[in-house]
């Protein structure tokens, strides 16, 4: 892609490379050993979109590279790296890849949230490879029920999974996340000049 001098950003040639080491979600999956694939296969069973939803990703017309920060052997990773293969399936435009967190220090490093190593953390990357969005670790929904359980006298050894109203409340919050970084994208002057829309 040509660059137009006023855009940059000094991480794009280390998101690029880890973006086209990094593997797609089938491949990834594979990569877990069979009770890790079982987890990870599981919830993709459970994990559908609305109409609305597909709708709305049917919509896009940017191209977003979407690259996850993930551990094959996390459960919140089990979780929410199916939704985000639901959510790139559903358009053309969203480019999704898994990089392993054990294996690459330096994206580790870079993606910390309040000082600490997490996972998932999604990057959505222009198709320059321009930091769009990053978001790490839980929604909105699952710290509220992380801090219902966990909080008072209760505690939720997290053995079970959370009820399918819950799934469908944190894909929503996925879906948001990614409809924003589409958003910024389509309204962004550079691209609108470069496709002259």
């Amino acid at each position: 892609m040509s660059n137009n001098s006023k855009y940059s950003d000094i991480h794009s040639e280390l998101f690029r490379a880890r973006f086209e080491s990094a593997l797609p979600f089938d491949e990834y999956v594979a990569t877990g050993d069979s009770t890790q694939q079982s987890k990870w296969l599981g919830f993709a069973e459970k994990i559908e979109l609305n109409p609305t939803q597909r709708e709305l990703l049917g919509g896009f017309k940017r191209k977003i590279n979407l690259l996850v920060l993930s551990g094959i052997w996390c459960g919140d990773c089990a979780r929410q790296g199916p939704m985000l293969n639901a959510i790139a399936s559903a358009t053309d435009c969203v480019d999704l890849r898994f990089a392993e967190n054990s294996r690459d220090d330096e994206l580790v490093a870079e993606l910390k949230i309040n000082g600490a190593k997490k996972v998932p953390v999604a990057l959505c990357l222009s198709e320059d490879y321009f930091e769009v969005a990053r978001f790490g670790d839980a929604h909105l929904s699952v710290y509220r029920r992380k801090a219902k359980n966990q909080l008072g006298a209760a505690c939720d050894p997290g053995i079970l999974p959370p009820p399918d109203d819950e799934l469908a409340e944190e894909l929503n919050e996925w879906v948001n996340f990614i409809e924003r970084a589409h958003l910024v994208l389509r309204l962004a002057p550079m691209l609108r000049q470069r496709y002259n829309d």
